[in-house]
């Protein structure tokens, strides 16, 4: 079977319906929505010489996407991503190689050294992998909640704690920018991360078309920032906890419990009924927040990693 790969044309309804299809059978505690696919095309940083690449089958039938382009935000050169996702209906047909040639390629051609890819647990795709080349690494888990039932009871802040939503900061969002910074530079990964650019964390982060300042809520210590949870919402019945992160200087106090119990809870109130997260198998501290609040296990998927030189 023939299999057509090009960039997806974010002025193509066709191109998004099909490419969010693609991702909502193949993963779907993923939030995705055609608004979504058209952003990422346009806000993609110019140095991350991003590519959205979609493959279609003689029909013209959108079977599979690829995401490629270059981990601009480490401070390591040379690294990349290249992840590649297959309809389940169109799995062993050559898709998926398809893709990833392509996307390596590109890589190749830009001066990308080292690519990491995150793979679908599961025989058939990490037999894929390792046959392609790619080294597995460490795990991570999608998590799902059933936010139709009640949330488990926690305690009202303690005094000097205050919570707020992300919205309160509408005029000066520059203290969930530090926030950010100080958990994603504590997140494991393979690649590191350094947000030191405010107006890219503005255009990324806070203008992201999924982000939802009224359901994030911060956590403030006397005032001062000091954790929150992130959400993200597809306007819908999902909800997905983008990042949920305290300051050193606070951990230890039960604030990111209690920033995503606030979340959750408001979350629950406006209707939402599926609250999914995602988190690296080695995050402890975090899965075990996720455990009380009932989190169940909704896919995982395993890091690889390929040299291109």
């Amino acid at each position: 079977m023939t299999f057509h790969v090009r960039d997806l044309d974010p002025d193509s309804p066709a191109d998004l319906d099909g490419v969010t299809a693609v991702l909502r059978a193949a993963i779907p505690p993923m939030l995705v929505t055609p608004e979504l696919l058209r952003w990422q095309s346009a806000a993609a940083p110019a140095a991350q010489r991003h590519r959205l690449l979609l493959a279609e089958d003689e029909e013209g039938r959108v079977v599979g996407r690829g995401s490629t382009g270059l981990a601009h935000q480490s401070p390591e050169p040379g690294l990349a991503f290249c992840n590649v996702y297959v309809h389940p209906e169109h799995e062993g047909r050559g898709v998926g190689t398809a893709l990833v040639t392509a996307a390596e390629r590109y890589l190749t051609s830009i001066g990308a050294r080292t690519a990491f890819s995150w793979v679908l647990d599961g025989e058939r795709n990490l037999g894929f992998a390792r046959r392609a080349g790619w080294a597995p690494a460490r795990s991570a888990r999608f998590l799902r909640l059933d936010l139709t039932a009640p949330l488990p009871p926690l305690a009202p802040p303690p005094p000097g704690v205050e919570l707020r939503p992300a919205a309160a900061f509408a005029d000066d969002p520059r203290p969930l920018f530090r926030l950010d910074a100080e958990g994603a530079g504590d997140e494991p990964s393979d690649v590191g991360a350094e947000l030191d650019d405010y107006e890219d964390w503005l255009a990324h982060t806070w203008a992201h078309p999924l982000f939802d300042r009224d359901l994030t809520t911060v956590a403030l210590v006397d005032g001062v920032p000091a954790a929150f949870s992130l959400a993200h919402t597809d306007g819908a019945s999902r909800y997905f906890t983008g990042m949920t992160a305290t300051t050193r200087a606070h951990r230890g106090r039960g604030l990111a419990k209690l920033a995503k119990h606030d979340s959750l809870s408001r979350a629950r109130a406006a209707g939402f009924t599926e609250a999914f997260t995602n988190n690296d198998a080695g995050n402890e501290p975090m899965l075990a927040i996720n455990k009380w609040f009932g989190y169940v296990p909704a896919a995982a998927e395993v890091r690889h990693a390929k040299s291109l030189g």
